[in-house]
């Protein structure tokens, strides 16, 4: 009697619990009904965020509660990240330019595409071939490294550092893209390391719509800087004579040196010009203006001037313009080898993050002038002082704009900065894009400060993100990629449904014809509380139902079914031996129980072998 209340009290619990985390799937469909009536998106997504479920649950919670579906039937992104451990090597040895460390880790990297080593193993070998009685330790004593790697470290302690440091850079890695898909908002996500692959993540993502957005949340490294900058009147005259250089096929700097002058008016003229109204040459159709030859004659006489338009007198760190299509040809001569010879040392040119705001021709971005004022080439400022972000609206202009919190050292250092640079504009520069470069008023004090720009709201949410979330500790790189559409999802939703309806009907009928109505409905019966216990319990370990758990439930019915087979089976067996109903009943169970027992142990004992051997869709 007492194992029978038991059992009575623990599958009333059950019963409760099931009933209650089965109740969010229809609690959400209700107010997904109730939201498509109203026609306006902005009332639709202000009435799921006014909802409480039970007075305690929003409609976010209720999403993250429901019974999740998988990439196989919701559609959505299933990436493979890659976290660079040679740019985590770079990062150790502070970006070391001698000779046999460069040298090393061009070799290792070109060795790795066909070895089966690790890129560590790799580069040593390399690098004792390159460097012979050299130490590890004259490389890798840094900052980065202090207190693990000492100027007298042997190499094998250097060797067993820089693998706990690349090991340590993966988990963090691992963490931080973790928190950037939770923040995003992705129901029931699977994220694991792939076992015998170093560096790779795998990164499973439900119901994802916006591919492109989740790649850039995905690979950004987090990497935020503070730069001062130069006023584009410095830096303008520079880009006629680059221009002049490659006009005349690279002649020297001397013969260069004579035109600057006249170069750098016909710069201004031009930018002056232009200022009105924005035309870039070469720009879409719309903005043409001359033939097709006399464009290509306008490259060969002014191979820069006529692809990129430089800022008129006046401007701050905006040096000037370029559409979209040519800014890889810009980059090109900026970066020349000729180009180097003429710019200053200290500049760093970098493009805007979002299209130039306020211009008639579209696709437009911003060049920016950065000052290197530091002798390890490094930003004054970097955002591992940002202790808080936060997207939200401008109190002025009611523009979206993301909102920072630096911490003790962070707002020293940056009342430092903009105290010095008042009058002139910081580069405020996120992964190598320039977001917002301010002109600064005054001395800013007490940490606070904001990244404005031509930014949506969904921009600034994943900025936010973004910095919150931490600085990935290495850049990583998508290198497998797969997005399942929603309509594929749909068929196999369908697909999965119908064929769970056919077997669990076949068993049903099964069921009726072998044993009768009496008994057959009792087994089907058994067979529906079966499934509504594992749908609750599912769903209360917020578990995501694939085409593969549909499979196995389907598998799970037809052991459900084995054990009433069993019981009834001897239940008979007894019946024919002259016993009656009740005490056959009771016979039928007891004796059917050793096999029952082993049939389920083995099927507890084989799962837990899958959970802990199998990859993630298995788990």
């Amino acid at each position: 009697m007492q194992n029978k209340g038991i059992v009575i009290v623990t599958a009333v619990l059950l019963t409760l619990a099931s009933i209650f985390y089965l109740s969010f799937s229809f609690a959400t469909r209700y107010y997904d009904n109730e939201a498509a009536k109203l026609k306006d998106p902005v009332a639709q997504q202000d009435y799921k965020d006014s909802v409480k479920y039970l007075g305690i649950y929003s409609y976010q919670k209720c999403l993250e509660t429901q019974i999740g579906l998988g990439l196989d039937l919701k559609g959505g992104m299933n990436v493979i990240l890659e976290v660079s451990v040679p740019d985590v090597i770079e990062t150790l040895a502070d970006h070391k330019t001698d000779a046999a460390f460069t040298k090393s880790m061009k070799e290792a990297k070109a060795e790795e595409e066909t070895s089966q080593k690790d890129f560590i193993t790799l580069f040593i070998k390399a690098y004792h071939k390159n460097a012979p009685g050299h130490r590890l330790a004259e490389v890798f004593a840094t900052q980065q490294m202090q207190g693990k790697v000492s100027s007298q470290s042997s190499d094998s302690e250097v060797e067993k550092a820089l693998r706990d440091e690349a090991e340590s850079a993966i988990d963090n890695s691992f963490n931080v893209v973790r928190t950037r898909i939770d923040k995003f908002g992705v129901v029931q996500p699977n994220i694991q390391k792939l076992e015998g692959q170093e560096g790779r993540i795998m990164v499973e993502m439900p119901g994802i719509r916006e591919p492109e957005r989740m790649r850039k949340l995905l690979q950004g490294s987090a990497n935020l800087e503070f730069w001062e900058t130069f006023n584009a009147d410095e830096i303008v005259p520079y880009f006629a004579q680059i221009d002049q250089r490659f006009a005349n096929g690279g002649q020297d700097r001397a013969a260069a040196d004579t035109t600057k002058a006249a170069a750098a008016d016909t710069v201004k003229a031009t930018a002056k010009k232009a200022e009105p109204k924005f035309q870039l040459k070469g720009a879409d159709s719309e903005g043409k203006t001359s033939t097709a030859s006399a464009e290509q004659a306008a490259r060969r006489q002014h191979p820069l001037l006529s692809i990129f338009q430089p800022t008129g007198q006046g401007a701050l760190s905006t040096v000037g313009y370029a559409n979209v299509r040519d800014t890889a040809a810009v980059n090109k001569i900026i970066y020349s080898a000729v180009a180097r010879q003429i710019l200053p040392a200290n500049l760093r040119l970098l493009w805007s993050a979002k299209p130039a705001d306020g211009i008639q021709a579209k696709n437009v971005f911003e060049l920016h002038a950065i000052k290197v004022t530091t002798t390890n080439g490094r930003a004054p400022l970097e955002g591992d002082v940002i202790t808080d972000a936060k997207d939200q609206f401008n109190n002025l202009t009611g523009q979206p704009e993301v909102s920072m919190s630096m911490n003790t050292d962070g707002a020293r250092r940056w009342a430092a900065l903009t105290k010095a640079n008042t009058g002139k504009a910081i580069a405020i520069v996120l992964d190598g894009s320039v977001y917002s470069a301010p002109r600064v008023n005054g001395e800013i004090s007490g940490g606070q400060s904001s990244i404005t720009g031509n930014f949506t709201i969904e921009d600034t949410k994943d900025l936010a993100n973004t910095l919150k979330s931490g600085r990935m500790p290495a850049p990583a790189r998508i290198v497998q990629e797969e997005v399942v559409g929603p309509t594929l999802g749909a068929q196999s939703i369908q697909q999965g449904v119908i064929s769970f309806i056919i077997a669990f009907v076949v068993l049903m009928v099964y069921m009726v014809m072998m044993y009768g109505m009496v008994p057959g409905m009792m087994a089907n019966l058994a067979l529906i509380v079966n499934l509504f216990f594992t749908l609750g319990i599912l769903t209360s370990f917020q578990a995501a139902l694939t085409m593969s758990g549909i499979a196995g439930m389907v598998l799970s019915l037809g052991t459900a079914v084995d054990a009433n087979v069993l019981i009834y089976e001897r239940t008979r067996e007894e019946l024919r031996a002259g016993k009656g109903l009740k005490q056959a009943v009771q016979l039928g169970y007891s004796n059917a129980f050793s096999a029952i027992f082993d049939s389920n142990f083995t099927s507890v004992i084989t799962g837990v072998i899958l959970h802990y051997f199998g990859t993630g869709p298995i788990r």
